[in-house]
């Protein structure tokens, strides 16, 4: 998958799927982002064995990634985790990473966007996201887009100072994240529904 798309400023970027060749772009990326936005994240993202692993899980079939390329720089990665046992097989667990200078631009919605059109191809029925309490940014997004807070389990995960936070997880039926979704949808994506 390799297609350009416009953000709402007019900047020209191209959305692909992450290769292993990537690994030193991707490494750039993640050191770029500023600590606050590192902080809760599932793993710490400067350590290259770690990232190197996640992306083996792609070559094993357990997850998607895509990432946004804006003058052959990384400045967003989109990861759709499929569920690969047999309680969680119609499901896939969504996380979007922008960098802040393209933030609030419609690159997160755009590389969401690309993640549900892939779950729709690997005919997933829900979709899941797991997320630290603070950050309050991602779930306004995520119930933007139709998902609800399922549950909240107390001092259940630490962030990167080994602070205990309160996981959030949040989920969204496939049809109604399409309802959200289907306003950005590109002249494209019609091949890639049929």
């Amino acid at each position: 998958m390799k297609k350009t798309e416009t953000l709402k400023d007019g900047a020209k970027l191209t959305i692909r799927t992450l290769r292993s060749t990537d690994i030193d772009k991707l490494m750039e990326f993640y050191r770029s982002l500023p600590y606050e936005d590192r902080k809760y994240l599932k793993i710490d993202v400067t350590n290259r064995s770690l990232v190197e692993t996640r992306i083996k899980a792609v070559e094993e079939g357990k997850a998607v990634r895509i990432i946004a390329l804006r003058d052959n720089d990384i400045i967003a990665i989109g990861v759709l985790e499929l569920g690969i046992d047999d309680w969680h097989r119609s499901q896939g667990e969504m996380r979007v990473v922008v960098s802040r200078e393209y933030q609030h631009k419609g690159l997160g919605m755009i590389m969401i966007r690309e993640l549900y059109l892939l779950a729709a191809e690997h005919k997933l029925e829900k979709i899941v996201a797991k997320m630290m309490r603070p950050q309050i940014n991602a779930r306004k997004m995520c119930r933007k887009l139709g998902f609800r807070e399922e549950l909240f389990i107390p001092d259940y995960v630490k962030d990167m100072d080994e602070k205990e936070q309160d996981l959030v997880i949040m989920t969204c039926d496939m049809n109604d994240l399409w309802n959200e979704l289907e306003f950005i949808y590109h002249d494209t994506d019609w091949r890639r529904c049929r």
